[in-house]
C-alpha cells in the first residue's frame, strides 16, 4: 500500500525554528557553510536545545498514538544533510517522532511544501515564508529571540491568532490603512453581519478544529485552546465574531484590545505560539511568548 499523508495535520518546520541553533548560525554567518557543517558534526552527540516552536511541535505530536497518526511533522531546512543528522538525533533525544525531512544546503526548501500537502510552514527565513504564502501555504517567520513557551499547560496546545490579514482577509485593514480608525470602525459596524473572507491562517484554524474533534477520546489527554488576539475594539468586534460563527469554528478566548500592546495579554494566556501580520505586534509578543510573523496583507 502506498504511503500517504492524506488526512493528517502536516507541519513543516525549519531546523532553526525547532531547535536553538543560534550559536551555530552565527558561525555560518561569520564564516562559511563548511565551518558550520564541521561544528554540527562535532556536536552530533550533543542534543540541540529546544527552539521557539519546540513546545508547539511536541504537543501536536502528542495527539498521535499507536493506533492513529493524526499529526506529521517534517523538517524542511536550508541545512546540509550532514547537519540534518544532528537534527534527527536531537528529535530522537526528546522523544519527537519525526521521520521525514528535506535538507537543501542553502537552496529554498519551500518548493517541497506542495507534495507534502503541508498545513503549516514555520521557518526563520523570511524569503521562504513569503514564497510559501504566495504558493497558498500558511506560513510564519519564527522569531528566534522569542521567549520559550511556558510549561504550565502540558496537556493543552495553546495557539493565539491575530485577526485581520491572518485568520481573516486584509479587507478591513486596508480601510484602516487608507482612511483611518473612524472609517474602519464605521466600515466594520455597517458590515457586521457580512462575514469576512478567510485569511492565510483560516485553514490552520480549521485543521486544529478537526484535530480537536478527532482527538476527543477518553484516553486522549491533549486538548487545543485557541485565542483571537486583535487590535479591534467595539463596535468592530462583532464582525470578527460573526465571521467565525459563519465558518462553524469556535475560539476559546477573544481579546479585543483597541490598539493596546498585545505582549502582556499574551503572557497571561501563555500560548505555545502566536501569529500576527505586523512586526510591531510580534516584537511586543516575542518578549513574552513564542511568536511568528505572517508576512501577508497590506501591512507587508
Amino acid at each position: 500500500m502506498a504511503v500517504s499523508l492524506e488526512g493528517k495535520l502536516v507541519v513543516a518546520i525549519s531546523s532553526r525554528a525547532l531547535f536553538n541553533f543560534e550559536e551555530e548560525n552565527r558561525v555560518f554567518e561569520t564564516s562559511d557553510d563548511h565551518a558550520y557543517m564541521q561544528m554540527q558534526l562535532e556536536r552530533l552527540e550533543e542534543p540541540a536545545k529546544p527552539g521557539v516552536a519546540f513546545s508547539l511541535v511536541r504537543k501536536l505530536l502528542a495527539f498521535n498514538d499507536t493506533n492513529t497518526q493524526r499529526v506529521e511533522v517534517v523538517i524542511l531546512s536550508r541545512n546540509d544533510p550532514v547537519s540534518g543528522m544532528r537534527v534527527f538525533r536531537s528529535a530522537q533525544h526528546y522523544g519527537l517522532t519525526i521521520q521525514r525531512g528535506s535538507f537543501t544546503r542553502g537552496q529554498p526548501p519551500w518548493r517541497y511544501l506542495r507534495p507534502l500537502r503541508a498545513n503549516l510552514f514555520l521557518s526563520t527565513h523570511l524569503a521562504d515564508v513569503r514564497a510559501a504564502l504566495d504558493a497558498g501555504v500558511p506560513a510564519a517567520q519564527v522569531y528566534p529571540q522569542s521567549v520559550l513557551a511556558s510549561d504550565a499547560h502540558p496537556n493543552e496546545v495553546r495557539i493565539a491568532f491575530d485577526g485581520d490579514a491572518v485568520l481573516f482577509s486584509d479587507e478591513a485593514e486596508r480601510v484602516f490603512q487608507s482612511e483611518g480608525l473612524n472609517a474602519f470602525q464605521a466600515h466594520e459596524a455597517s458590515k457586521a453581519s457580512q462575514p469576512l473572507a478567510g485569511g492565510p491562517f483560516k485553514p490552520v484554524l480549521e485543521a486544529l478544529h478537526r484535530l480537536q474533534a478527532e482527538g476527543r477520546q477518553p484516553d486522549q489527554p491533549m486538548r487545543i485552546r485557541t485565542a483571537l488576539v486583535t487590535a479591534r475594539s467595539a463596535p468592530a468586534h462583532e464582525r470578527a465574531i460573526r465571521t467565525l460563527m459563519s465558518w462553524g469554528i469556535e475560539v476559546d478566548e477573544a481579546m479585543f484590545l483597541g490598539g493596546l500592546p498585545k505582549g502582556e495579554f499574551l503572557r497571561e494566556f501563555e500560548p505555545d505560539f502566536f501569529f500576527d501580520d505586523q512586526t510591531g505586534h510580534i516584537e511586543s509578543a516575542s518578549q513574552h511568548v513564542p511568536a511568528g510573523h505572517v508576512a501577508s496583507g497590506v501591512s507587508n
